[in-house]
């Protein structure tokens, strides 16, 4: 369900939690861990089937060349295990990664992460991290759909060119296949392209982090890389894995894989991928297939947009309406000619839509991106209510601040 209820009784709509993909407490997830706790719950130096057939069941939903799996407990596990694949398999160190990226929590990804390390108290970037520009084709330098994306992929190619005059080589290049905490931005087409081409050429390896927005999410794919076409040669899930459960992994080639492998150091993970967390995870892997939540998320994704953008026709504070399925960022601002944020208001439409027991959140950089991420059984209904609701409070905010 996309509900959360008070102490009362009283239900919430929830339109931000991508943990809970199939939904808060669905039952076949419930009573599929709840079976498996009462017949064997240990770490995984055991073998057992749900762990082997879990592993090849989500395996067959990546593309051919990414053929091993390596369990973790979380995204922060997983994109440190990734680079570690990628420092190991390249013998380099530098990494670059995207303006407003979010990889996680532990001091390297706080290093690599935009996102948290561009904050008070932040520290800056690590001396091996090279951030470029986010490709926002709304707030950044390239706003042509038909070009931006080689121009800003060659901002890597700036990066690489650097590295190498220094004698220096790549490790990697990592980002969100859909930039979720640097405002739900949309790469434009063409982008992931160049930018793999460059890293590899370089002799890197390409990291696609699709923690926030794998497992059918983005509606037109499984995948969120696969909007583009590309092929990652690392790849990390996590947080919608287990609906809620601890549970995240790291997809990889036989290649990388190897050479892990062959430099002596054993990797392993006393909780990852342990038994009952490879049968929650495949009960919510059942569940997407069998209730097509990947078709739901395309189809009521597209409806979501399209009445939110007759939002931006109504209201001077709505700058901009983007996403791709039900992964959607709404960028207020208080000059559609500036692009002057307006992240005072959008703080007041969470807190006034909070009020009306519907949750939403804040993203972007500068934050003023209000950002949609539900369950994936969220309903056209409740995307009437959130809409209905979204355009009494931008009346209200700018009839008082006369935007």
């Amino acid at each position: 369900m996309q509900y959360l209820y008070e102490e009362n009784g009283t239900p919430v709509l929830d339109c931000i939690n991508n943990v809970c993909h199939v939904g808060h407490c669905h039952p076949e997830v419930v009573q599929a861990g709840q079976r498996q706790m009462g017949l064997l719950s240990t770490n995984n130096r055991y073998l057992h089937d749900a762990v082997l057939d879990y592993a090849e069941d989500l395996l067959s939903t990546f593309p051919s060349k990414l053929t091993r799996m390596f369990f973790v407990n979380s995204g922060t596990e997983a994109n440190e295990l990734a680079l570690w694949l990628a420092r190991i398999f390249t013998r380099q160190e530098d990494v670059i990664s995207l303006k407003g990226g979010y990889h996680g929590h532990s001091k390297l990804l706080v290093e690599v992460g935009s996102h948290k390390h561009d904050k008070p108290g932040g520290g800056g970037p690590g001396s091996f991290c090279h951030v470029v520009e986010c490709p926002d084709v709304y707030r950044g330098r390239f706003r042509d759909e038909d070009t931006a994306g080689v121009q800003y992929a060659s901002a890597v190619k700036e990066v690489i060119d650097e590295l190498q005059q220094k004698g220096k080589g790549l490790c990697a290049y990592l980002a969100e296949s859909v930039p979720s905490c640097g405002g739900q931005i949309v790469p434009p087409r063409g982008y992931f392209e160049n930018v793999y081409k460059h890293v590899r050429e370089a002799g890197g390896v390409c990291i696609a982090d699709e923690v926030q927005v794998g497992f059918g999410r983005v509606g037109s794919h499984f995948w969120g890389f696969e909007i583009q076409g590309v092929v990652p040669d690392i790849v990390t899930i996590g947080k919608p894995m287990g609906n809620g459960h601890p549970v995240a992994a790291v997809v990889t080639t036989e290649k990388i894989a190897q050479a892990f492998a062959s430099s002596g150091i054993s990797y392993f993970n006393t909780y990852g991928g342990n038994p009952v967390s490879a049968t929650i995870a495949q009960a919510v892997l059942d569940v997407i297939r069998r209730e097509d939540l990947q078709s739901h998320a395309l189809k009521l994704g597209k409806y979501l947009m399209g009445e939110l953008r007759k939002l931006k026709e109504k209201h001077p504070l709505v700058g901009d309406v983007r996403g791709a399925g039900l992964m959607v960022g709404v960028e207020l601002v208080t000059d559609r000619e500036t692009l002057e944020p307006a992240k005072k208001e959008a703080h007041e439409v969470i807190s006034e839509m909070k009020s009306r027991r519907i949750l939403l959140s804040v993203e972007g950089p500068l934050e003023n991106v209000i950002k949609f991420k539900p369950p994936m059984c969220f309903s056209e209904e409740n995307a009437d209510k959130l809409v209905a609701t979204l355009d009494e409070i931008l009346s209200n905010i700018e009839g008082g601040v006369g935007v």
